[in-house]
């Protein structure tokens, strides 16, 4: 059964705003930065009305376990996870506190400020989605031919780095090394793919062990003076694709723990894709709400309701 939170649509905060994305509000401490991870959901890269119970609580609570998981791979970001709003005067002066609202509290974090490198990092270990469309087609996976004969979700012979562009609106781009190459450097290139295929390995290999498979990923990264460390979020339901193990089957697509059938519901209720996306019914909610805990929860062993008891 689902905790029992509202849904956090935006936030506002007296503080310098840095940023809002479609899912994350980021405000400015200086040094420093406060993510709040908000209940929105987006798709086809459009914010739908309404939102998703318990979702910022969960991305943020998962990007915090996966970045101590790797933290021995890769250093990120992540300074500390507020659970505590009281927390946060360790990090304002005086004259800056204000009475911290409690939605901070779980669905928040501390994180050091990054120069943001313009890539998405996609490490794709299975052949669905937008690659499995590319493959029918081409016989390619961002321009990569694979062997002939390849399955809807079929494990690939090994991870693949797709990377693309980091849109600021519209839709990413996939990217050849050779252009990521000229857009970022050779050894930020080489550095970032490294980094990803060890991180998706790492992490697969993990997620197994709890019953769950990673199809695809993606990661973003940044520059702290010349230090490359992680950042945003890692390895949660938004930025990848997770598939109940016990259920998989090759040659058709998969049962998951992400957003894919809030994608499907939206294909299969017409959407052009175009602004302004419809809103999702009850039940569409309710099950996305669920399989976002179920993530959570198979993945760390923990239950959301022993962080946050309910009230």
């Amino acid at each position: 059964m689902s905790i029992s939170l509202p849904v956090l649509l935006n936030t506002d905060l007296p503080l310098p705003l840095f940023s809002r994305g479609k899912v994350r509000d980021t405000y400015d401490l200086g040094n420093l930065i406060l993510i709040a991870a908000t209940d929105r959901i987006s798709a086809f890269d459009s914010i739908l009305p309404g939102g998703i119970p318990n979702k910022g609580l969960v991305l943020n609570q998962l990007s915090a376990f996966w970045f101590k998981k790797t933290s021995d791979i890769i250093a990120n970001h992540l300074v500390k996870v507020v659970n505590d709003v009281s927390i946060l005067d360790t990090y304002l002066s005086a004259d800056k506190r204000f009475p911290y609202p409690s939605y901070l509290a779980g669905r928040s974090m501390i994180v050091n400020k990054a120069r943001r490198i313009p890539v998405e990092a996609v490490v794709r270990g299975y052949l669905s989605g937008s690659a499995w469309a590319e493959y029918q087609q081409r016989g390619t996976v961002s321009g990569l031919p694979l062997p002939k004969g390849l399955k809807e979700s079929q494990k690939l012979p090994e991870p693949l780095f797709t990377p693309t562009t980091k849109a600021e609106t519209g839709y990413d781009q996939p990217l050849s090394m050779d252009e990521m190459k000229r857009l970022v450097g050779d050894d930020v290139t080489r550095r970032i793919k490294e980094k990803s295929l060890a991180i998706y390995s790492h992490a697969q290999e993990y997620a197994r062990s709890k019953g769950i498979i990673i199809a695809d990923t993606k990661m973003e990264f940044g520059l702290v003076d010349k230090q490359l460390i992680l950042i945003d979020e890692l390895l949660t339901p938004d930025s990848s694709r997770f598939w109940d193990a016990s259920q998989y089957k090759v040659g058709q697509s998969q049962p998951s723990y992400d957003k894919q059938p809030v994608r499907d519901w939206l294909i299969q209720a017409g959407w052009n894709k175009e602004p302004p996306a419809p809103a999702l019914p009850p039940e569409i909610i309710e099950s996305t709400t669920k399989r976002y805990e179920q993530a959570y929860e198979r993945l760390t062993g923990k239950k959301l309701n022993q962080i946050f008891p309910r009230s």
